[in-house]
């Protein structure tokens, strides 16, 4: 019996996932609770493990179209049914009987049940009922043609058609039987695209869109609906030797998207700059580099100074660490501080819980730890929500000056930038110094300039004279 993927419940308030890419192919052998394929929320990209060790038996979703929770995506099959089934004769035949070499082979019939139950079987070409026998490993059902032929899709063309959008019914199949091949769709597109550069060689071909419903099992209740997708794989239009390629945008990519459109509309920003000199917190950092490498296994970075400088200006500017939920402030007396990471799907902002109370290793290496968890897109959903303030390295990519918005329902973010040296006058006279710009954005429905200006300042002085924030003064 085949075994159900099903999208499980990857975080609250979230019903619909995208499905990323699959780490295995069809026949391909997986291990218990090793990861299948990855799946997409607005928030984080987590693995779906697999819930027994067997193969791959059937893939009813690729990547870039979207499930509900709760919904079926493929199915694995035991090692032992992938030749259980080809040894054992069918439920009803006699045990002595050979199989005919010259007869088609089987396809899958889906019969849906009362209760909501489906039932797989093999069934032959022709149009006969579906045959109660056990399945061997589910195959594609492909759509039927206008001609009222059933063509039976092979695997890699079913594939195919997944990648390019298309539906069985679509392409004309020229394989033995009336198979269709991998190489049908192949042609068929390659037709396509000719017709369409000819037809309209200065425009690219409109974006279709593509409706799909799942081809083994019903989707749930609240899913019933037939839903639209687009092509999953990246679309490349022609325009007279020229190229433009259509790639769908992905569910966290959108959601950064929408929640910096409501920053905007949402709350009254304003940034306010100021520049720091860098120099005794880069001469603290060569002096005791060794030591902290070999006692933490990580290199001192700048970002925990600015971690501690941050919770020390947020205690003095209770503002800055205060949210709006109408009719009311809310003051939070902790500091979550969100630390912006580029990650493998787009920039996220993982929380350092209660930075208050943590040191400057453990800063660093949470850090460190969030950067290679990013870029493996493999950061819990839970590490992702909540904090208070938001600090952005831009300087990391060569940003010398930048205005950086909010994190709702955040009310300020730090924005930090590279480290050039400048010339600047001390004492009356003109020395060349590691200058770093800072940049404050914050919500001046509830934070004044001069609440602002005082924060950012006194980021500066601590950072200047980093004695300050062992001696809290």
């Amino acid at each position: 019996m085949p075994v159900e993927l099903k999208v499980p419940e990857v975080g609250e308030s979230i019903t619909e996932v995208q499905i990323g890419k699959w780490h295995k192919g069809v026949g391909d052998r997986v291990e218990k609770d090793e990861g299948v394929v990855e799946l997409e929320s607005d928030k984080a990209t987590v693995d779906l493990p697999a819930p027994i060790a067997g193969t791959i038996a059937k893939m009813l979703k690729q990547a870039g179209q979207t499930a509900a929770v709760g919904e079926i995506i493929g199915y694995l099959s035991a090692p032992d049914e992938a030749t259980s089934s080809k040894e054992t004769p069918a439920v009803g035949a006699p045990s002595s009987a050979k199989p005919n070499p010259s007869a088609p082979e089987a396809t899958v019939a889906v019969e849906k049940k009362p209760g909501g139950q489906t039932a797989i079987g093999p069934v032959q070409p022709a149009a006969a009922a579906p045959s109660p026998a056990a399945a061997e490993r589910p195959e594609p059902a492909p759509s039927p043609p206008a001609d009222g032929k059933k063509p039976f899709v092979m695997p890699a063309a079913e594939r195919a058609l997944a990648e390019h959008g298309l539906a069985a019914a679509d392409v004309r199949a020229t394989g033995p039987g009336g198979r269709l091949l991998k190489e049908d769709v192949e042609r068929h597109v390659e037709q396509a695209a000719a017709a369409a550069e000819v037809a309209s060689p200065a425009e690219p071909a409109p974006r279709q869109a593509v409706r799909t419903k799942a081809s083994v099992a019903a989707p749930p209740k609240s899913m019933a609906a037939e839903r639209i997708e687009y092509p999953l794989a990246p679309r490349i239009a022609a325009r007279g030797g020229r190229e433009e390629e259509f790639v769908v945008m992905s569910p966290i990519r959108r959601r950064i998207a929408e929640r910096l459109v409501e920053a905007q509309q949402a709350a009254a920003l304003l940034t306010t700059f100021n520049e720091i000199d860098m120099s005794e917190v880069m001469a603290l950092r060569q002096k005791h580099k060794q030591a902290y490498q070999e006692r933490y296994g990580v290199k001192l970075g700048f970002m925990s100074f600015f971690v501690k400088a941050s919770v020390d200006a947020l205690k003095l500017v209770p503002q800055v660490n205060a949210e709006v939920r109408e009719p009311h402030v809310v003051y939070h007396h902790y500091y979550d501080i969100g630390i912006a990471v580029g990650g493998g799907k787009g920039l996220v902002v993982p929380v350092l819980r209660n930075a208050e109370q943590m040191s400057f290793g453990e800063i660093e290496l949470a850090i460190a730890d969030f950067g290679r968890r990013a870029g493996a897109n493999k950061l819990k959903l839970e590490e992702l929500q909540g904090g208070t303030f938001t600090i952005s390295n831009g300087g990391v990519y060569g940003s010398l000056l930048s205005t950086p918005i909010v994190n709702p329902p955040q009310s300020g973010i730090l924005g930090l930038h590279a480290i050039q040296d400048r010339p600047v006058a001390r004492d009356g006279q003109v020395v060349i110094r590691p200058m770093m710009y800072v940049a404050l954005t914050y919500d001046h429905r509830i934070v004044d300039g001069r609440e602002a200006v005082t924060f950012l300042k006194r980021i500066k002085e601590t950072i200047e004279d980093p004695a300050r924030m062992f001696l809290e003064v």
